[in-house]
């Protein structure tokens, strides 16, 4: 295999850890790292790997002069550097394919720039777990890929069928999946994979080949997360998302697929996300049903994990709550398991608190999850009603290195036009910090505390 190297920029620091190998070297925030034992960088894996050695040299470049800064490591010492951009050479990777159920396809006019690019980037894929469709891959990408051991990776695989993927990628010349994930396993990487489900295209047969399909690559293939359809108002494929029937017949044909996987692997294997059980009315499972693998980021077992949180959260308010009330604000997913926990917050604090589900009209009723909650919907929403002392948002809402939500407003926006302190919450233990007179970050009208 060719090692077709690209061009490389360098990567710009943007911190520098104390008592890191960095700092001891002498790097500092503004240097352009070019280089790590002689070799080439483009991206924060090739700093990683060439500095796993007891004796490092950095080459960097400080205002317009390229210095070599050399040294030894200590036994566990990090490197310590954070960079601007985890890649170098470009931003990020761009998707090549054109899916009916691309969310980037289906975003509404007028937002920002960035949320309208299509990232398909296998070094996200190691990196933060992004999924990934493996259809752009170079030469050089498979190179490293395998003399790196970039592993695990997480594969979008839709469908195991060569030319149903790539009607549903909607790209004539996507290669053969199966064949692309037998290369990385045989080469020693693992995969975790994701099916998007869209009724009607690859679910039933299609699903249940696919999936025994990948079976027959475990342990090499580690999971199948199995995600329903989200489309938006600006969908324009006239595909839809699935009926709470629906719903149940995939939650029931998972739970008998992971019978029989757990009998024949040990494993359950395959894994229904949250939204399922959410949109079906069924109680989530507890998090030994995810075999040890966290999933979270694509969306399995953050129900759980929330639900878990409070019954431990629950024991650790000590004192009366000293506001008249709260509001709290969801995704009309989630309001359901929201409303129970509050209402047993409401028992155990003797406040008044209401939990409050925000339809998504920029995107459309069918996106439903709080991560893409508008604060302007949140504000036209709540306008007018009798809100408590403190309205609580969720925190993903906001999940933007700027901390702004999908139409740029902040928490601080979002007090000023309501008239009243925010705050951000992940969990309900942060409902009992403000409880117990610990609040997390505070936005009043005027200003942030």
């Amino acid at each position: 295999m060719t090692n077709h190297t690209p061009p490389v920029t360098g990567g710009l620091v943007k911190s520098v850890q104390k008592r890191s190998l960095a700092g001891s070297l002498g790097i500092k925030p503004g240097d352009t790292v070019l280089a790590v034992n002689c070799q080439p960088v483009q991206d924060v894996i090739d700093v990683q790997y060439y500095s796993a050695e007891y004796d490092v040299e950095i080459e960097v470049e400080r205002s317009g002069q390229r210095l070599t800064l050399s040294g030894q490591r200590k036994p566990m010492q990090p490197l310590g550097i954070e960079f601007e951009h985890p890649t170098f050479d470009m931003d990020i990777r761009r998707c090549n394919n054109l899916c009916e159920f691309c969310f980037v396809l289906q975003m509404s006019p007028g937002f920002r720039r960035t949320l309208y690019i299509k990232d398909d980037d296998y070094r996200y894929s190691f990196l933060s777990g992004h999924y990934v469709t493996l259809t752009n891959l170079t030469d050089h990408d498979r190179w490293r890929i395998v003399n790196q051991h970039l592993s695990p990776l997480y594969i979008s695989v839709h469908d195991t069928d060569v030319e149903r993927r790539r009607r549903l990628l909607r790209n004539d010349t996507a290669p053969d999946i199966l064949a692309q994930l037998k290369w990385l396993i045989e080469n020693g990487i693992e995969v975790h994979t994701q099916v998007v489900v869209v009724p009607g295209v690859n679910d039933g047969e299609p699903l249940e080949s696919s999936v025994h399909r990948l079976a027959e690559l475990f342990p090499g293939v580690q999971t199948i997360s199995v995600v329903p359809v989200g489309l938006t108002r600006y969908h324009r494929y006239g595909r839809r998302t699935h009926t709470i029937e629906e719903a149940q017949v995939i939650l029931d044909t998972c739970h008998a697929w992971q019978k029989d996987f757990k009998r024949a692997l040990g494993v359950n294997f395959v894994y229904p996300t949250d939204e399922w059980y959410l949109v079906a009315g069924k109680p989530v499972p507890g998090l030994e049903a995810y075999d040890g693998h966290d999933l979270t980021e694509n969306g399995l077992g953050t129900v759980r994990r929330f639900l878990d949180e409070w019954q431990q959260s629950r024991h650790e308010i000590v004192k009366p709550f000293s506001p008249q009330g709260l509001t709290l604000v969801t995704g009309m997913l989630f309001h359901c398991v929201l409303q129970a926990c509050v209402d047993e917050f409401v028992r155990l604090t003797g406040t008044s608190c209401e939990a409050i589900p925000v339809t998504n009209t920029m995107l459309g009723e069918t996106i439903t999850v709080a991560g893409l909650l508008m604060g302007r919907d949140v504000i036209d929403q709540l306008a007018g009603r009798s809100l408590g002392d403190v309205v609580v948002l969720p925190r993903v809402m906001f999940d933007h290195p700027d901390g702004i939500s999908l139409d740029d407003l902040s928490p601080g926006d979002v007090a000023a036009a309501l008239n009243r302190p925010v705050i951000l919450a992940d969990l309900m233990g942060d409902l009992v910090d403000l409880v117990n007179g610990k609040p997390s970050a505070l936005f009043t009208p005027s200003r942030r505390t």
